[in-house]
């Protein structure tokens, strides 16, 4: 064990997944610190933090007039500056058991199609809640690094990382990206499309939670091998009240099949752009699914039916990204190869 490793065991680097549905933290020689959502409730009298992640999750579409849940990011950026600040700057101090005096070295996992602009906004927020270098990273490289894909040797592998705001491919070999892509279509697209079914179906308004656990509990990208049915609640918009109804797992799937329809074509034209050699490996190896979208019901089996390629979904999709980056604190000169800069 060297010094420079040494070093980094007492060290406070930090690994941040900033994204747009979870935030996730991973401390040097502790692993994941803080899994939580990335919501802020803010009192809007005088801008005092009420609640953030967990806490302000519970709160949403349920404050009072004075208080408002704020989702800082949105299709994986920084939608509003200051209250991303504040959320980096709370979960940091938490990551440090709330230690005040401590300017940690930061690695932050971005979307590929990250515009200059927005990544200033990333690394500007991090140094305001006291880091003292900050360093960007792609999303997908992340994932394909904690799903323990061979990305250094100088062969293909495919990433897809479907997260809350959006959804990266990349195929990457020799610790490069061959090919990346970033589509705004995840998690919360698929919220809103339910959202959506469910209004013009059913003149049924629900909220963002229940949408959320409609997706969890019977959302899937193709036929189920035994039917599923949820009872949900909302409010009827004629009558006015409240008014429950059973949907069952045939209309949900007819409610994402625009969002899975987008995500496959993109894993399509991913395909199509890859060097025949990479394509080779590609066809050898397959393709890891990550991110909480990788959890959809036979997401997998459809991307295997319409690609014709073995697909795995990663062990713990919805922490590869994290552990990925978390690495990065170890292998500096792995994290000066994939760095964006």
């Amino acid at each position: 064990m060297g010094f420079r490793s040494l070093l980094s065991m007492f060290s406070s680097d930090l690994a941040i997944d900033l994204g747009t549905a979870n935030t996730l933290v991973f401390a040097v020689g502790k692993g994941v610190v803080v899994n939580e959502p990335s919501i802020v409730a803010i009192n809007k009298h005088n801008g005092a933090i009420e609640a953030v992640g967990r806490e302000a999750k519970e709160m949403v579409g349920r404050t009072p007039g004075n208080i408002i849940s704020i989702r800082p990011l949105r299709d994986g950026v920084i939608a509003d500056f200051k209250v991303t600040e504040k959320m980096l700057d709370y979960f940091i101090h938490k990551a440090h058991n709330r230690r005040i005096f401590v300017h940690p070295r930061i690695v932050i996992g971005v979307p590929s199609e990250i515009t200059p602009v927005e990544k200033r906004a990333v690394q500007d927020s991090a140094y305001r809640a006291h880091a003292s270098e900050v360093h960007l990273v792609e999303q997908a490289t992340m994932a394909a690094i904690g799903a323990n894909l061979p990305i250094t040797e100088p062969s293909g592998s495919m990433i897809v990382d479907i997260g809350g705001g959006t959804t990266d491919i990349a195929i990457i070999s020799l610790s490069g990206v061959v090919y990346s892509r970033s589509v705004r279509v995840a998690g919360n697209e698929m919220d809103e499309a339910i959202t959506n079914y469910i209004k013009r179906k059913y003149n049924l308004l629900i909220g963002e939670r229940t949408a959320e656990m409609i997706k969890m509990e019977i959302g899937s990208a193709s036929a189920l091998e035994k039917p599923i049915t949820i009872e949900i609640k909302g409010r009827h918009l004629l009558e006015g009240i409240p008014r429950s109804l059973t949907l069952d797992d045939s209309e949900v799937r007819e409610a994402l099949s625009d969002c899975v329809g987008t995500l496959l074509n993109a894993i399509r034209v991913a395909l199509e752009r890859t060097p025949p050699e990479l394509s080779a490996d590609i066809s050898d190896r397959g393709i890891v699914v990550t991110g909480g979208g990788a959890l959809l019901k036979n997401l997998d089996k459809r991307i295997r039916d319409e690609t014709g390629l073995p697909v795995t979904v990663a062990e713990n999709p919805l922490t590869c990204v994290v552990l990925g980056t978390g690495k990065m604190l170890y292998d500096f000169d792995l994290l000066r190869r994939v760095a964006i800069e």
